[in-house]
């Protein structure tokens, strides 16, 4: 079996283009062979999931892809993912593209379509197992089209227009494929996931051994939803089309009407068992991530390198207080409207949500006081001292318990969240909005208002309600809230590109500089990055080599 996953993977990826056929003249087994076994077919669709991204979020050069938006800075400045900034970024010196990788995903899922078609298992018929295996069979074709799905999704929100290959093509079938515009992709992946999720369970509790981390009846609804919300979002629906909007937000009603998942107070970064999560990537005991993200001092000399990622004031600014006030950091110190927030504190009395994300001044961690005012244990005047650029520390996905004391190392577990129900609600508060043009408008079988759902997400957290009323100030809500509720769950990269809001949001980073004199402390805020922006950002380039291997790319995205 070792041989056969060798074998596949050479047939993947030996060649500069990704659509080739599978080859066989190499190897000591067919296609046939490999389906000739439940165990075989079993681990050929398993195969199609380890192509999902993010396995280990921070697939940018050991950055999280925040790192490449107005929420964080990444430690190295020579970082790959620093070109999403810096102005290298081309076709030629692409970045995070996934192209290679998600068409080898749909290669494969295309390969599995196919052969599961011919699959016969009769001559098992008298195993004990028989039954069970045809139960388990059932499920997989819908699995393998929403996967396939997922990674056309993955592909048009970097690209836009994008090729489709939906069978195994040769060499020079693939050399020629031409590009499906991005609408009739959309509508090729709510298709599919829409025949999957009449056919896909809920849950696996229960089915094919209390399996988990398989795609459901709600990660299939979810794929849609996300699709059609990206549609009609401004990037792709510059003329405001409400009846995009209105999709969506029937899809992500779909979702809410499963009465399968619902919001969890608590912490759901790394917790596959929350109900709210609806898709999340379970990786093996693993030290690394901390190793990049903990403050330089808990590594106990391990990290000799530059990395972490770096939250940013512009990111802090967006966490309100805890009564739901406005907060920022100005030229004069701290400014808010909160008659009971205290500003000598400005760390603490705020939205429950900033201290799962960052770590700030005088916060607790690992028995200790964070201290990144200047002379702290935590405070770098320079990069090369393995400090903050920022003056704030990644919180999010680190696991706390993990240690690098020499003797008594500990390593965790980590699961990275693909999809949770609070996103399924921001959706639907977001395209009502859109749709209706007021937040509290209902409408048909839409009878839940957007004001609603926002304020359910913020109730869920311990936040007050939002009582905007004018579309244009729920729309800065609701972009707000989805900014908190998922930072560094790789969204505020993809949402500043699908809002078109570059130009205004990812031109200067600013940190804080903390001093303390005679007990107490003084932060001014400093600028860390000036960052270089273009609209032709909002999509990515398509890599120069695929363009010499099939001419038919053309044209190149705007701008590259």
């Amino acid at each position: 079996m070792k041989k056969l996953f060798y074998i596949l993977s050479v047939a993947l990826l030996a060649t500069g283009c990704n659509f080739l056929d599978f080859d066989e003249s190499s190897s000591d087994y067919s296609r046939d062979d490999m389906y000739l076994t439940y165990s075989n077919i079993q681990k050929m669709l398993t195969n199609i999931y380890g192509y999902m991204p993010n396995k280990n979020i921070y697939d940018v050069s050991d950055a999280l892809r925040d790192c490449g938006s107005d929420d964080a800075e990444y430690g190295d400045p020579d970082a790959s993912v620093q070109r999403f900034t810096n102005g290298t970024w081309s076709a030629l010196n692409t970045v995070d593209d996934k192209w290679s990788t998600m068409y080898s995903g749909i290669r494969s899922a295309n390969e599995f379509l196919e052969s599961i078609k011919t699959v016969d298992l009769s001559m098992y018929q008298y195993d004990t197992k028989y039954q069970r295996w045809l139960e388990h069979l059932k499920y997989y074709p819908y699995q393998a089209k929403v996967l396939r799905a997922y990674y056309f999704f993955e592909l048009a929100r970097r690209y836009g227009d994008i090729p489709m290959p939906l069978t195994m093509l040769t060499a020079e079938e693939a050399n020629m494929i031409e590009k499906t515009p991005f609408d009739e992709v959309i509508n090729f992946i709510v298709t599919e996931c829409d025949e999957a999720a009449k056919n896909l369970p809920d849950t696996y509790v229960g089915l094919l051994d209390d399996e988990t981390g398989r795609v459901t009846r709600g990660f299939a609804l979810a794929v849609k939803t996300k699709a059609l919300l990206y549609a009609a979002s401004p990037l792709h629906n510059p003329s405001g089309d409400k009846s995009k909007w209105e999709k969506a937000a029937a899809a992500a009603k779909e979702i809410m009407e499963l009465n399968v998942y619902r919001l969890d107070p608590d912490e759901k970064a790394n917790n596959y068992t929350s109900q709210e999560v609806i898709f999340a990537i379970m990786r093996s005991e693993s030290s690394s991530f901390e190793l990049y993200n903990f403050p330089v001092r808990f590594t106990e000399g391990q990290r000799t390198y530059m990395s972490g990622t770096y939250p940013t004031q512009n990111l802090v600014d967006a966490f309100q207080t805890a009564n739901g006030y406005d907060i920022t950091l100005g030229s004069d110190g701290w400014q808010t409207s909160d008659p009971d927030f205290d500003i000598t504190k400005p760390y603490e009395g705020r939205d429950p949500r900033f201290a799962r994300a960052i770590l700030a001044d005088g916060m607790s961690f690992k028995g200790s006081t964070i201290e990144t005012f200047v002379g702290g244990k935590d405070y770098s005047a320079t990069r090369n001292d393995l400090g903050s650029p920022t003056g704030y520390y990644l919180r999010r996905y680190i696991q706390e318990s993990t240690s690098f004391t020499p003797e008594n190392s500990v390593s965790n577990k980590h699961q990275w969240i693909v999809y949770r129900y609070a996103e399924a609600l921001l959706t639907y508060a977001e395209a009502m909005n859109e749709y209706l043009g007021s937040p509290t408008s209902t409408a048909g079988e839409f009878t839940v208002s957007a004001l609603e759902a926002l304020n359910m997400v913020r109730a869920n957290a311990g936040m007050p309600d939002v009582t905007v009323t004018s579309q244009s100030d729920f729309r800065e809500a609701v972009r707000r809230e989805w900014r908190v509720e998922f930072a560094f769950e790789d969204h505020r990269f993809w949402d500043v590109r699908r809002w078109n809001i570059g130009q205004a949001t990812q031109g200067q980073i600013d940190g804080v500089e903390i001093t303390r004199s005679g007990g107490k402390s003084d932060y001014r805020r400093m600028t860390v990055e000036t960052r270089t922006w273009s609209a032709r950002q909002n999509l990515f380039p398509i890599p120069q080599s695929e363009l010499f291997c099939n001419p038919n790319l053309n044209p190149q995205n705007t701008g590259w």
